[in-house]
């Protein structure tokens, strides 16, 4: 698979907000949406029930099981970038293999914004949250899966999870001239 864009478009009107559970990709997604005027889907959503109980009881997800999510998040994103010109979603996208998915389903560039922080932090944040089906023993296998988008060969950018939620969207509107009509504040 390879992420290089189609040749009808060069710049992202999808967005995804990634990294391991707890690293604020929902929270990310909706706010960036919102200041983007555009929809946000949260992954969550399109995860089927055997991955919900899956992860409920402790038991990480394999590849086998991600393929079928990811294509339904991906075909949701993709048909609100065409009615709305921008979509925002929050995903895992632990691997450059689902990056390389995601974006070959689109068909088109997809901007991964990478919500970058230590286990210590990330499992501090867990620990103060509850999440319907994502249990805190799940962080190592996350890590474990996690491999860290290289701006050089993927249509990606990094932010620290340390920032302000505003400070983040602004981070990363800042770097999309290409949808400044879209900005609230311009």
């Amino acid at each position: 698979m390879s992420t290089a864009p189609s040749p009808l478009r060069s710049e992202p009107r999808i967005i995804i907000v990634m990294g391991v559970s707890s690293s604020g990709k929902s929270t990310v997604g909706a706010a960036l949406g919102r200041a983007l005027h555009a929809p946000f889907l949260d992954g969550d959503q399109y995860h089927p029930p055997e991955n919900v109980e899956k992860m409920r009881s402790g038991t990480p997800l394999t590849d086998e099981d991600r393929w079928p999510w990811l294509e339904a998040l991906t075909a949701a994103l993709k048909e609100a970038a065409e009615k709305k010109g921008v979509a925002v979603g929050a995903c895992s996208a632990l691997r450059r293999a689902y990056r390389d998915f995601i974006t070959e389903r689109a068909d088109e560039p997809v901007l991964f914004v990478y919500l970058e922080g230590s286990k210590e932090v990330i499992g501090e944040r867990m620990s103060r949250r509850s999440h319907e089906y994502m249990p805190r023993s799940l962080l190592d296998s996350q890590f474990a899966t996690l491999e860290v988008p290289d701006p050089q060969t993927e249509h990606a950018m990094a932010v620290p999870v340390t920032d302000s939620v505003d400070r983040i969207v602004r981070t990363v509107t800042g770097a999309l001239d290409h949808l400044k009509t879209f900005k609230r504040w311009q």
